[in-house]
């Protein structure tokens, strides 16, 4: 007898779908086929979507330190309602950040007290902890993080040249890849001081200083660095077509780079940062609709790896300023991911299946080097998501589990209800709540 049988779930495979039962035995897949044994429980999942349970390489859970802004248990629970399973949580924004042994330490403490879902954490790379890298690599890194341009904090400053050549050509020595937030500071910065010294703080200011030509520059650069220096690249939420374009003509040329969008990207665009506000704001920015797209057209043609949320929120007060250019930059979309590949890709672009799968987790684990995790196969954790692609759900405040009911995704309507999160073999996530408490694991990459 099996510890759990899904029964008659369709499966999200990486090349279709199938019907058929999944069991599960000391949380993991030991057999996928029909009319299993049966299980000391059994989930009917006849009607359902069964996908391998989202992996977001992408979020800021700010803790310790600004979890009044999101916390750990807040935002593994919005996580697992999105039928997500792991978490990659950013080095910035917590305190301190991630630069070092003793602050990954603090980091994993937190985590592990905490988080609903398994999790990984990415190092930072900065000018002031060069040297460190092999420490935080030792501690199980998924990666080093680097900001091209002003990340906003002070203790975690932008990455010039000089500190990303010898930073990627310590990562490549470690064999991790280097993650970059790509917009060129000296574009981004000086087109700010320009508008705002002629009064300008708009969101049409704001949008004009972060031109799409700051996100090309900093791929070109960031490609050249990696190409020279060997370095696995990772290029997060890329905004627009365009950038999609040039980093992959750089991946077709031998460098090592995967590419990253988020779902704001693909659903929302700069008309609607006029409509929204504060609660939309981002960097880089929302992009016009003709880039987006353009960026569609890069996940349709299977240019773009990952989609992850980058969510990033904060205390509502920090997106209450009248100066557009001094209100908190960051999205709260961690629990809707599966909803807008669902809705945007599938339902109306028609995206297939499959592809949200590999978007979501076969791409993520294999870039990672995350074994055992990504995909609904045999020996593999048994995490995965089961959801009514049919039934119709309209996002309201309640429905969020983030430490503020703050989304730009609100009052939006969805096709694609996430039913239960399963992590390891245990339930985390069913009919509209958590199910247990702690449950999550340090996830460390492996060759």
């Amino acid at each position: 007898m099996f510890d759990l049988v899904v029964r008659g779930g369709t499966l999200v495979l990486e090349q279709g779908t199938a019907v058929a039962d999944l069991a599960v035995e000391d949380g993991k897949i030991v057999q996928v086929g029909p009319e299993l044994g049966a299980g000391r429980e059994e989930i009917d999942a006849r009607g359902l979507h069964v996908f391998p349970g989202l992996i977001d390489v992408h979020v800021h859970f700010n803790e310790p330190g600004h979890e009044d802004w999101e916390g750990i248990a807040t935002g593994s629970a919005a996580l697992a309602a999105g039928g997500g399973t792991l978490f990659f949580d950013m080095p910035l924004n917590s305190i301190p950040c991630v630069l070092d042994a003793r602050s990954f330490d603090a980091k994993l403490e937190a985590l592990r007290a905490k988080s609903l879902t398994d999790f990984a954490l990415w190092g930072g790379l900065t000018p002031h902890n060069l040297e460190r890298l092999p420490e935080l690599a030792e501690r199980g890194v998924i990666g080093f993080k680097a900001f091209m341009s002003n990340s906003g904090l002070p203790e975690f400053p932008h990455a010039d040249d000089y500190t990303l050549y010898q930073g990627m050509q310590t990562a490549t020595r470690l064999g991790l890849p280097v993650a970059v937030h790509a917009e060129s500071d000296n574009l981004t910065a000086r087109l700010a001081a320009e508008i705002r010294a002629k009064g300008g703080k708009g969101v049409r200011d704001y949008l004009a200083s972060r031109p799409v030509l700051a996100e090309l520059e900093a791929i070109q650069r960031a490609t050249l660095l990696a190409q020279e220096t060997g370095c696995k690249l990772h290029v997060v939420h890329i905004s627009s077509g365009r950038g999609v374009v040039l980093a992959a003509e750089a991946r077709a040329r031998g460098v090592d780079v995967s590419l990253e969008t988020c779902p704001h990207y693909l659903f929302f665009d700069e008309e609607d940062l006029e409509r929204l506000g504060a609660v939309a704001k981002c960097a880089p920015p929302l992009r016009p609709q003709a880039e987006q797209e353009a960026l569609w057209q890069g996940v349709l043609e299977g240019l773009v790896d990952l989609v992850a949320s980058d969510h990033s929120p904060s205390s509502p007060d920090l997106k209450e300023n009248p100066d557009f250019f001094a209100v908190w930059g960051g999205i709260a979309g961690v629990q809707s991911t599966l909803a807008v590949l669902l809705e945007a890709g599938f339902h109306r672009r028609g995206l297939p299946l499959e592809a949200v799968a590999r978007l979501t987790a076969h791409n993520p684990a294999r870039r990672f080097g995350l074994q055992g995790k990504g995909g609904l196969e045999v020996g593999h954790d048994a995490d995965f998501a089961l959801a009514d692609l049919d039934q119709p759900f309209t996002l309201r405040p309640q429905d969020l589990f983030y430490r503020h009911k703050q989304s730009p995704y609100l009052g939006h309507g969805f096709r694609g209800t996430v039913r239960r999160t399963v992590l390891r073999g245990q339930t985390v996530f069913s009919d509209g709540e958590p199910t247990s408490s702690t449950q999550g694991q340090l996830v460390c990459p492996k060759p």
